[in-house]
Formats: structure tokens, sequence, C-alpha cells
């Protein structure tokens, strides 16, 4: 009888080392997923992947990155089309930028472990369509020109400036933090452009531009 109750012990103490393993694993398993914190709230890495708020903001990533690929060719055009050398200065200039904002892009997808995609973006490529018609369209060598090519490329600042504003408060909503920094420094350089384009136009080129029959 005594050989039966420790035979009884042995495997009662075998079961509970096993279920003791199992938990242990079991724990490890469920504590080797990566989190983050959204708004106070932990969310786990592959439940922030699947959620359609990722999805947009990665879609969207997307969007962009075409378009500054894009904008790279535009601003050459532009640059070659400009008159005055104070406008072809600010092209070449912003086509070096947007070449940093192309590099900057691909951090932020390998930060959200994603990988550089591009999807077409049918506004920035009316919006470049609408920039080579007005070359076509305005005399070569003329204040005329300048003044519509400085209006055709704030266009594109504007979208982009919309564009990297929405994104990094997107980022800043789902614990992106690093992915935010890179993407509001995009966007006060998209502001910075925008208004140097502005202080351009209103020096001298618009006035002189009225002046042409």
């Amino acid at each position: 009888m005594a050989t039966k109750s420790l035979e009884n012990k042995d495997k009662t103490t075998s079961a509970t080392s096993d279920s003791a393993t199992a938990t242990s694993t079991s724990t490890k398993a469920s504590t080797s997923e990566k989190t983050m914190s959204v708004d106070n709230a932990e969310v786990s890495e592959s439940e922030m992947k699947n959620s359609s708020l990722h999805k947009f903001f990665v879609s969207a990533l997307k969007d962009i990155y075409f378009a500054e690929n894009a904008i790279v060719d535009a601003l050459q055009k532009m640059e070659e089309a400009a008159t005055t050398e104070e406008l072809k200065e600010a092209f070449e200039d912003h086509q070096l930028q947007t070449k940093k904002h192309i590099s900057r892009l691909e951090k932020v997808f390998k930060l959200i472990d994603e990988k550089p995609e591009q999807k077409e973006c049918k506004a920035i490529k009316g919006i470049i369509e609408e920039g080579e018609e007005i070359i076509k369209s305005t005399e070569e060598g003329s204040m005329t020109r300048d003044a519509a090519l400085i209006i055709a490329a704030q266009k594109v600042e504007h979208y982009e400036i919309a564009t990297y504003g929405g994104l990094a408060q997107l980022a800043i909503t789902m614990g992106h933090d690093k992915a935010a920094d890179l993407l509001e420094k995009t966007l006060q350089e998209e502001e910075d452009t925008d208004y140097n384009l502005t202080e351009i136009a209103e020096t001298y080129i618009n006035f002189d531009a009225q002046q042409e029959n």
C-alpha cells in the first residue's frame, strides 16, 4: 500500500511539473510579442499591423513616396524652363531636398517594418501635368512663365504639406514617435520652400510679369 501511495504521489508531482512547464512556455510565447503604447493603451505589434488605420498609413506613405520620385523629375524640367537665375536655383535646391525626403521616407518605412514601395499618385500626376502645360503655353524667357511656374510649384508644395501634416499626426496617434519626427521635419522643410517661393514671386517676378505685353 505504501508503494502505491508513493507512485501516486510521483504521478501528481510529475503532472504538476508538466503543467507548470506548459504555463511557463505559454507565458514566454505571449510575452515575446512586441507591444507598443497607443494613447496609454498597450497594443500588440500584430494587432497594430492588421489595423485598418495602419494599412491606410502605409498606403499613404506609398502614395507620397511615388509623388516625391515624380517631383524630382518635374523640378528638373521646371529648372530648365525658368527664366531667372534665382528661380532656377530655388528649383535646383528643392530637387536636392526632395531626394533627401525620399531617403527619409525609406527610413520611415523601415521604422514601421514595411517595405518601401510606390503606389501611383493620381493627384500629383495631375499637378505635374498642369505644370508641363504651363511651360508649353508661356513664352520662353518671359517673367510671365516664371510667375506661372511658381504657382505650379506651390501647388505641389501644398499637396505635400497636407500629406506630411496628416501622416505626422497619424504616426503620433499610432505611437510611431521616431517616424513622426522624420515626417514633421520634412513638413517643416516643405513649408519653408513654399514661403521662399512666395518671397521670390513678390520681390520682383510678379511685378515684372505685369509689365509684359
